[in-house]
């Protein structure tokens, strides 16, 4: 993307954000604006596929047909398309029809044809899949999307207003379809995101990894690969980290994620699809991942996630006899779930798979349960590759400090662990600490080439973990300390002998001011 197209499209994206600030939280303008994004991308798209069918024997594009006198025409359309595109839209039910029909009425004040029109379009669209393989893809895609919402104004007219602005800023965005050498969607609703994550106060980390760390998580799990058979993501949010793993390989199979909010799951269905993943490349389940798992039994080369910092589960003694937990001898406790997640992901580990997981830096060195799990997956499992303490406050609304755990089932017996300490290396942001590409290249350079760096990183033997009795805490390995220069002595007491000398002379000159005053004097 050139940097003119860019400004134009941060531009169009800014006034659509600015018509929703405060309005409504940063999660909830993330469902709304990703649901017309994607719905002008299905509508662009059905475009481009409409008019490729029709250049051959009509001198017209798809919008130009009349849906009464042409019916045969866009019947032989719908019939192509559900095969080969998985949905349908009529003519008029196009994005930028719709769009121009406001345009073109932004008068009528008391039209309130854009609700209307919008729950009946996206509607139609859902419809248009059942029978087929993409039925459960688009099945309540767009539920969340509640256009009746007085979040969007009080009055039929308020929100006729503020939905009819937000479509006429996004018809502005070229998306650039044909174009597969950019992304515009992606850059679109990561601006997005990132602009309401940055004033969504303490939740935002909730929901909002930054593409930095997003992009570690990615370049790690990819290390030495060129194709992925599958990644997976136990929390997958809006499925971002899953599509961030795609960006980094010529090729993966399959996409598996499971997302306990419905409405970040319906979401994260968008997301793929948006960004061309084929409805039979992609598995996303709603669903909570500890407690009513979805993807019982299946092994996956690439594990990424997030997960939701200390959360809290049910540590149901009954999982003691879960085939993810049942060989630790301990549950994480039920006020931190961090270790719950990872004995999850590592159970769905293939032989031959990398796993990645942000966390909070506390599980390297809490004690109790956690203490026990991470002496069997060091001890006993030897899985634990590398632990990466990333800068502070890098997360939206949290200053928490994090750390990245790389595992890996294939690692020798011998094998040692890499320690990484970026915790300095970040550029200071306005709100928060941001890692630059050059940060981010240094993390995955030096875990790839396994390699000490004085001050920065350190191969630290398994003796030498069961030694410090498995705490992970950084410090105990990469020695940071920085030595300050000797104090010379006579110097110190020189300077102190002169500042007695001043302070006689201050003293002094206090006094005569007292007399000239004639009060009495504090010495």
């Amino acid at each position: 993307m050139t940097d003119s197209h860019k400004q134009q499209l941060e531009t169009q994206l800014w006034n659509i954000a600015d018509e929703l600030r405060g309005k409504m939280t940063a999660d909830e303008f993330r469902d709304y604006i990703l649901g017309f994004i994607f719905y002008k991308y299905l509508s662009e798209k059905f475009c481009l596929y409409a008019n490729d069918l029709l250049k051959d024997e009509f001198d017209k594009k798809y919008f130009e047909l009349d849906e009464n006198k042409q019916k045969d025409v866009i019947e032989a359309i719908r019939e192509n398309a559900v095969s080969s595109l998985w949905y349908f839209l009529l003519p008029s039910e196009l994005f930028s029809e719709i769009s121009k029909k406001w345009n073109n009425n932004s008068q009528n004040s008391d039209s309130n044809f854009i609700l209307d029109d919008l729950v009946k379009i996206l509607r139609n669209i859902e419809i248009s899949t059942m029978g087929t393989d993409s039925e459960d893809d688009f099945n309540n895609l767009f539920a969340d999307l509640d256009l009746s919402s007085h979040k969007l104004g009080k009055t039929v007219e308020q929100k006729n207003i503020l939905i009819s602005k937000i479509l006429s800023h996004l018809d502005k965005i070229d998306f650039a379809l044909e174009n597969t050498d950019i992304d515009v969607l992606w850059d679109a609703y990561e601006y997005l995101i990132g602009q309401f994550a940055a004033g969504a106060g303490k939740k935002a980390w909730e929901f909002y990894t930054p593409q930095e760390v997003s992009t570690i998580l990615a370049k790690l799990v990819t290390t030495d690969k060129k194709t992925l058979k599958s990644v997976y993501d136990p929390t997958c949010g809006s499925g971002s980290l899953l599509l961030r793993v795609k960006k980094q390989v010529q090729k993966v199979g399959e996409f598996f994620g499971q997302e306990m909010n419905t409405t970040t799951y319906n979401l994260a269905r968008m997301n793929m699809i948006l960004h061309w993943v084929h409805f039979s490349e992609f598995d996303i389940k709603n669903g909570d991942t500890l407690e009513h798992p979805e993807h019982r039994g299946k092994k996956f080369e690439a594990i990424v996630a997030n997960p939701p910092f200390s959360a809290k589960w049910s540590a149901n003694p009954i999982h003691s006899q879960d085939e993810r937990f049942a060989s630790y001898g301990k549950l994480a406790p039920s006020s931190k779930a961090d270790f719950a997640f990872v004995q999850h992901m590592i159970s769905h580990l293939a032989d031959n798979g990398t796993m990645t997981v942000v966390l909070p830096h506390g599980v390297l060195f809490r004690g109790s349960s956690e203490w026990v799990i991470r002496k069997y997956l060091i001890e006993n499992r030897n899985y634990l590759d590398a632990v990466i303490w990333l800068p502070a406050n890098i997360f939206y609304g949290t200053s928490i400090p994090t750390c990245i755990l790389v595992f890996k089932k294939c690692r020798k017996e011998d094998e040692n662990i890499l320690f990484i300490d970026a915790s300095n290396h970040f550029e200071k942001a306005k709100n928060q600490n941001r890692i630059t590409p050059v940060h981010i290249e240094k993390i995955v350079e030096t875990y790839q080439k396994r390699e000490e760096i004085e001050k920065y990183s350190y191969l630290a033997t398994l003796d030498e973990v069961k030694e410090n009795d498995y705490n992970l805490n950084i410090p105990r390995y990469v020695d940071t300390f920085e030595e300050e220069e000797p104090v010379n002595l006579d110097d110190v007491a020189t300077r102190l002998q002169e500042i007695e000398q001043e302070g006689k002379h201050i003293d002094k000159t206090i006094q005569g001011f007292c007399d000239e005053l004639g009060i009495k004097s504090p010495f």
